[in-house]
């Protein structure tokens, strides 16, 4: 039977520096879970997670002279990496272009009984309380918080001032909030 090899987090990030393949093995099998993890809370898509999880492994490779264990510790370094790295694919025009093709399956505007997507709505009824606002803030809160776009972006999306995006989001955000609290 092989025998089963641990790491301190000192003696992986050392052997990590020095390109050590058998410690960055450990750190894949020890990490991939919980920066997938990461990865699904923001994307709906197994396959694009799958995706970015190997590019961020890259990236975290490539990058690895970069971390400095006085500013965190490894994962939270990893994980930071895994996140900007989701967002920016999410930002990406090829991501947003592959979305508005598929329909965007995941929309506010879209749930319905079938949808897993529903299941994580349903715990607080944020589902039917997003039916309650008014459609302009359902769009709002569907392109920033669904599709990740920055106020900015929605504004040319929508081809309306960056105000009127910044007063609607407070407003549904607001309404949200109000919503869930009378229940």
């Amino acid at each position: 039977m092989p025998e089963v090899i641990k790491y301190t987090e000192e003696e992986l990030v050392l052997l990590l520096k020095k390109k050590d393949q058998q410690a960055f093995s450990y750190l894949y099998d020890n990490y991939a879970g919980a920066l997938n993890g990461v990865i699904n809370r923001m994307v709906n898509n197994r396959e694009l997670a799958e995706d970015i999880l190997q590019e961020a492994f890259v990236k975290i490779w490539n990058n690895f002279d970069n971390y400095d264990t006085g500013k965190g510790r490894l994962f939270t370094w990893m994980m930071n990496i895994t996140r900007n790295l989701t967002i920016d694919t999410m930002r990406s025009k090829g991501y947003k272009k592959q979305a508005k093709i598929s329909g965007d399956e995941y929309s506010v505007s879209n749930l319905t009984g079938d949808n897993k997507a529903v299941e994580r709505f349903d715990a607080m009824d944020i589902r039917n309380q997003l039916s309650n606002l008014k459609p302009e803030q359902k769009d709002i809160i569907d392109l920033a918080y669904f599709n990740g776009y920055t106020q900015e972006e929605i504004s040319k999306e929508m081809g309306i001032p960056l105000g009127t995006v910044k007063t609607r989001m407070r407003t549904a955000i607001l309404e949200l909030r109000k919503m869930l609290h009378n229940k």
